[in-house]
């Protein structure tokens, strides 16, 4: 454990230093990744094809605030969706307005939530998106997550309906619409996930805020047991086919990635901990500190071969002697 806090405090302090650099390099690659995946999953648009593209593009979010970012990606997505079908561009299109005004509203510092939730969809490990963001984000946190989920399936359903869309007649343009926002908006286990994991995030946030000893620990578990329970009631009601083997690898992925993140940024010992109580001319204060667990480097030891070698001959000379 002291090794693992002396790597948490040195992780630390190279962050600390270079914070700029590894911010950059996280939106970099993160911005790399979302487009690398738009074009393997959708990929109409052939010149957005060209690496070249997204590396130059991710080079520019590189330098950019996390809601620059998503409107980059919102552009690239709508290309290649647009290459494929006017209707469902401007569908999606419609919806990422939407989007916008609830984001500039309610959560404009969440933006990262919806790069991060249709990334972790497409990679298939969504589980850890209720438990990474109800300990990093906030209640409100809930619209971005809900959004980032629709926009997983929406490019879910351009990668299997936009060209037959394309395809369809003039006359049926109204039909073809509601075709589309019934696929989209429709979809049971859409509507599944995004409860499931309100619940689970409302949950994991409430508790985590709580003064109570291990409420992380508590935050945790509860938040993977109410997330199960939640699919499954959801299955049954639904009527939806899904893994339960992945659903079961999903939660302890979660649970693993929780703990990883409770260590680095909530680790305290609770043995010491502390109250106190002061008052001013119109409130009682009732104050628990709990102290953060932090260790020094140990210094390293340097050991002269050379001169204990000498001390023992001499050692040895004077014995027998």
């Amino acid at each position: 454990m002291l090794d693992l806090l002396v790597l948490r405090d040195r992780l630390r302090g190279v962050y600390a230093k270079h914070g700029n650099f590894i911010d950059a390099a996280v939106r970099f690659f993160t911005a790399l990744l979302a487009m690398a995946l738009l074009n393997s999953g959708i990929g109409y648009m052939k010149q957005l094809l060209n690496p070249v593209i997204p590396i130059a593009l991710a080079l520019i979010c590189s330098v950019c605030p996390w809601g620059g970012i998503c409107w980059i990606l919102a552009l690239f997505m709508l290309a290649h969706i647009f290459a494929a079908s006017v209707e469902l561009a401007l569908t999606t299109a419609a919806f990422l307005l939407i989007v916008a005004l609830l984001y500039y509203g309610f959560t404009p510092g969440d933006s990262w939530i919806m790069i991060l939730t249709p990334l972790l969809f497409a990679l298939k490990i969504p589980y850890l998106i209720p438990i990474l963001v109800g300990f990093l984000g906030s209640m409100v946190s809930v619209v971005p997550m809900s959004c980032g989920i629709v926009i997983y399936y929406i490019l879910e359903y351009a990668r299997g309906n936009a060209r037959p869309i394309a395809e369809g007649s003039a006359s049926g343009i109204t039909q073809q619409f509601v075709q589309m926002l019934t696929g989209i908006f429709g979809n049971r286990t859409m509507l599944l996930y995004i409860i499931a994991f309100a619940i689970t995030l409302i949950a994991v946030r409430q508790i985590r805020s709580m003064s109570v000893d291990n409420s992380w620990h508590i935050a945790i578990i509860a938040g993977i047991l109410l997330l199960l329970l939640s699919m499954f009631l959801g299955i049954m009601m639904f009527r939806i086919s899904l893994k339960a083997g992945s659903l079961a690898a999903g939660c302890a992925v979660s649970f693993a990635a929780g703990e990883i993140l409770r260590f680095f940024l909530f680790h305290v010992d609770y043995s010491r901990t502390e109250y106190t109580q002061f008052e001013d001319d119109d409130y009682y204060y009732y104050v628990k500190a709990v102290p953060k667990i932090s260790v020094s480097a140990p210094e390293p030891r340097v050991q002269k071969l050379n001169r204990a070698r000498k001390r023992r001959s001499r050692e040895d000379s004077d014995t027998k002697r």
